[in-house]
């Protein structure tokens, strides 16, 4: 697989670009001379990867990482880091566009800098990849190897063809685009998250396949910095997976930002005509088209597990939920664990570094460290944000738990309606007689920070009736969850 340039597609500054580089992947780097043993292999060098690694090597076992790539993955390079970085440039634009809800002129010129806000990705994502570059795992007593690696057998690893010999193996290797097969899609050319951070100019106008968390995101970002968006989705609705109520919030947003969108709805095939591309549509009988000059994919991602030598080793896995782990997260091979997007289903950083750790301290220090004890927080970085954590209604319903759910309007919550942001929510979901709460969601500008509240009551066991005696600042846009708890109480005084 040939290396990426970590920093293609923009003009920076010099030293800027060479320090990146010098910590995601130097030209100039030699691999170490190989320990007889290795006490973990770690394959990829993620955020599951560097954190498994780290953590192993702080206890005394001799570690070694395997990346053949870019140190940090996706998250560093063509995923969370560079994608909030956008969303924070779009938001000032956005912001500037809407400056009389606040009070404040409209400048009288917005000239999108497009050039200046791809060089501050690239300044922060060097900036960030200072704490995990090669000095700085070698100085943490990680050897680190830039190379494939490849299972030849349940006991036997290569890295390029030569023997890596290992008490255990984390397979850490993340996961990839999901491209769909659309004829002429490959012809024209498109972008997905992996090469749209290297994007050379601002498309005049995006066509982005796919409704979910990535496609959102960046549709918003690319039509506040000027593209007109059109999103295609083959689903009757976009964000499948969240709360209808939340889903009908953004789409009022996006329609706001002047992004179209086209639900259950095909693309079947693309061609150029000249400078433009022209994508044919289908919705049930229904026939159309559309001109764009650059095509996103955001289907979603699959696990980057195909070359891995899986079968070799004895290790049960598929292309879609990736390498199988029981709830300790070790493999049918016993030597080998799995951690983050290779074997996860929900495909967060934050995850990834989770079940890492837990791999690290279950296949090592005999830890006993279960995947079904985890709560686990998401978020659409989307304006406004969608976050969620643990159970959805759907899903009591489906499994007969019975809950009772109070909500909180935004428009009742005096920050939110100071900063004139009071379109949204936040609904919590709790057990029916208890006050233990087994579920959230959040519509808000900053609902992923305030999600993290929720999920620490939950993973505390800390109730509704504890929740509601918090004293929170006056007046903030958090203390709308002690409204919630308090609103509940006086609903269900008898529950304990």
């Amino acid at each position: 697989m040939p290396r990426r340039d970590p920093g293609s597609g923009t003009i920076v500054d010099p030293a800027v670009r060479a320090e990146l580089k010098a910590n995601v992947h130097p030209a100039e780097w030699r691999n170490p001379i190989r320990a007889d043993r290795y006490g973990l292999v770690v394959i990829g060098a993620g955020p599951a990867g560097l954190t498994a690694a780290m953590q192993a090597a702080a206890s005394g076992i001799r570690v070694a990482l395997v990346e053949r790539d870019l140190i940090g993955g996706d998250a560093l390079n063509y995923g969370s880091v560079a994608s909030k970085a956008l969303i924070r440039s779009a938001r000032t634009y956005a912001e500037m566009r809407d400056a009389r809800r606040y009070g404040a002129a409209v400048p009288a010129r917005i000239d999108v800098d497009f050039h200046a806000t791809m060089e501050r990705v690239l300044r922060l994502r060097a900036r960030l990849s200072r704490t995990t570059s090669p000095r700085m795992l070698r100085e943490a007593g990680v050897d680190l190897f830039f190379g494939h690696a490849e299972f030849r057998a349940p006991d036997r690893l290569e890295l390029d063809g030569d023997p890596l010999w290992f008490d255990k193996v984390l397979i850490a290797t993340g996961a990839e685009p999901d491209v769909p097969d659309i004829p002429g899609l490959k012809d024209v050319g498109y972008f997905t998250n992996e090469t749209i951070f290297g994007i050379r100019h601002l498309p005049a106008r995006l066509l982005v396949i796919g409704g979910g968390p990535l496609g959102c995101e960046l549709a918003q970002v690319y039509s506040r910095f000027g593209s007109r968006v059109v999103i295609v989705q083959d689903m009757p609705l976009f964000l499948p997976h969240e709360e209808r109520d939340a889903a009908q919030i953004l789409s009022v947003a996006f329609a706001r930002d002047g992004i179209e969108v086209r639900l259950n709805t095909n693309v079947t095939a693309l061609r150029r005509v000249g400078g433009d591309i022209h994508a044919d549509l289908r919705s049930d009988d229904y026939i159309s088209a559309i001109t764009a000059d650059a095509v996103l994919v955001g289907t979603g991602r699959i696990p980057r597990i195909d070359d891995l030598g899986l079968d070799a080793a004895g290790i049960r896995h598929d292309l879609v939920r990736g390498v199988h782990v029981d709830d300790y997260l070790c493999t049918s091979n016993p030597m080998v664990y799995a951690a983050g997007d290779a074997c996860m289903e929900h495909r967060y950083v934050s995850v990834a570094a989770t079940t890492a750790c837990m791999a690290v301290a279950n296949a090592l220090h005999g830890g006993r460290q279960r995947l079904d004890e985890l709560v686990i927080p998401w978020c659409t970085y989307t304006d406004p944000e969608i976050a969620h954590v643990g159970l959805y209604v759907r899903e009591a319903m489906r499994r007969d738990i019975p809950i009772s759910t109070v909500t909180v309007p935004l428009h009742e919550v005096d920050r939110a309606v100071l900063d004139s942001d009071d379109i949204g929510f936040i609904k919590l979901h709790v057990a029916d007689g208890s006050d233990q709460i087994l579920g959230a969601t959040i519509v808000s500008r900053d609902a992923g920070e305030l999600i993290s509240q929720v999920t620490q009551a939950m993973v505390a066991g800390i109730g509704m009736r504890t929740l509601s005696q918090v004293i929170y600042p006056y007046p903030t846009q958090s203390s709308a969850i002690g409204e919630a708890a308090r609103t509940w109480r006086k609903q269900h005084p008898e529950a304990k």
